[in-house]
């Protein structure tokens, strides 16, 4: 998607300890009547919507605020069950600051956003990493994902670049939405990659029984 093509104001769907980076497709089980008729919307026109994470804290009309930083996505995929839910996927495409929410009369949220520092991720530059970077983040992953129970199918994440493995573990790791949301934030992959180490750091284990401390 080039940069004038960009939508100035989008829908959002607010999913809680839920992320999306740019490039990286997810699934989505969309059942809520205000959230079908967005995906309804969306289909009509661009296919667009923004995927955000809602604050703890809420607003003067007592809904859950919005973080700054989210990420715009494309439905790659639709499909309907016979009980009226959508399947689809969602591929995304480059992140965005909520600037404001705008009063429409629509029952789904919709944001005034702006992309203006984050033109790089609609480039499809590769950054210059190695595996051999991860190797000490991937062992003390699988050692975190373990003690909570993930099943995480590491044979095919190695397979992948090195920039989708680390967005994939950011959007499947056990952290929580505020950590979550730092990784989002993180200007670029080798600042993503430290993030992951900096908060595996607060994560402890203990030696006699194996359980998680944090």
């Amino acid at each position: 998607m080039k940069k004038e093509d960009l939508p100035k104001h989008i829908p959002v769907f607010p999913l809680s300890n839920f992320i999306i980076f740019p490039k990286a497709t997810v699934p989505l089980n969309i059942f809520e009547p205000r959230y079908i008729d967005m995906i309804n919307d969306s289909m009509k026109s661009n296919k667009i919507i923004g995927m955000i994470q809602p604050k703890t804290s809420l607003n003067k009309n007592n809904i859950s605020e919005l973080h700054e930083i989210g990420c715009l996505g494309k439905i790659t995929s639709f499909k309907e069950t016979e009980d009226g839910r959508y399947l689809i996927e969602l591929k995304g495409i480059i992140r965005f600051r909520n600037i404001e929410e705008l009063n429409t009369e629509n029952k789904y949220r919709v944001l005034n956003v702006d992309y203006e520092n984050f033109f790089q991720d609609l480039k499809n530059e590769k950054e210059d990493l190695k595996f051999s970077d991860l190797e000490l983040i991937f062992k003390d992953l699988k050692s975190l994902f373990e003690k909570r129970g993930f099943i995480i199918n590491w044979k095919a994440l190695e397979k992948q670049s090195l920039d989708e493995t680390i967005n994939a573990l950011a959007m499947a790791s056990p952290f929580s939405l505020e950590e979550k949301q730092i990784l989002l934030e993180a200007k670029n992959l080798d600042t993503r990659k430290n993030k992951i180490a900096e908060i595996l750091s607060t994560y402890t284990y203990d030696v006699y029984d194996n359980t998680t401390i944090q």
